[in-house]
């Protein structure tokens, strides 16, 4: 899905309307990546030449030494500051005391259909997000359809996930995530909103399919306000 996340993420920051008193996109951005598992994207975004630095953070420390064994098998990433791992949550994460400590991208990839609370959730990560940087996640809607591919066939059928990875009451809709930010001062100013929906296509892999955030998997991003 790399490929694919790192498309928005460009997508976000090049189509998007910046008035032209706003101050312009930054050179090199700061990421912090929640849930960030065993590196996958982390690594990926610290490899990027326009990334100043990646700050990932996960709750578990095991997949964190796996995080770790990777990251030292690579010059680049071993660079001072270029890629930081840190056994927290986002709620034991200090927020920043000045803009200038806060991120231009913050992610959270195939974390929110596992949170059980997911409002205070995303609440605790607001305050991580610089103005005119974006949050950006992905996850899945709660559908019939994403219940038959996501807990019948990955699970039940073809095993490709253990069983009970997904908790169907747990998904949230794109018209959700709307809805709420919409109701939250400084953020998802006009044209600020994207999503996208996404399959996955085996022996393809992950492909965007337009209009799929409503039945699927799919990535919603939403920047704060200047």
């Amino acid at each position: 899905m790399n490929p694919l996340r790192h498309t928005f993420i460009n997508r976000c920051q090049t189509t998007t309307p910046r008035p032209k008193e706003y101050p312009a996109l930054p050179d090199k951005l700061r990421y912090l990546d929640i849930g960030c598992g065993g590196g996958i994207f982390a690594e990926s975004a610290a490899r990027l030449p326009n990334t100043l630095s990646v700050t990932a953070i996960d709750p578990t420390p095991e997949v964190l030494k796996i995080a770790e064994g990777h990251r030292r098998r690579d010059p680049k990433l071993i660079e001072e500051g270029r890629l930081t791992y840190l056994n927290t949550s986002i709620e034991g994460l200090p927020v920043p005391s000045q803009e200038t400590e806060k991120y231009d991208i913050v992610t959270l990839f195939e974390v929110l259909e596992h949170v059980n609370a997911p409002r205070p959730f995303l609440e605790s990560i607001l305050p991580h997000v610089k103005p005119g940087g974006w949050l950006v996640l992905s996850t899945i809607a709660r559908t019939w359809t994403s219940w038959v591919v996501t807990n019948v066939m990955a699970e039940d059928v073809l095993g490709i996930v253990p069983k009970g990875t997904h908790e169907w009451r747990k998904y949230v809709n794109e018209q959700e995530l709307r809805d709420w930010f919409g109701k939250r001062e400084g953020w998802g100013g006009v044209g600020a909103v994207k999503a996208m929906g996404v399959v996955y296509v085996p022996a393809l892999g992950w492909k965007e399919v337009p209009g799929g955030e409503g039945w699927g998997n799919y990535f919603f991003a939403v920047r704060k306000d200047f």
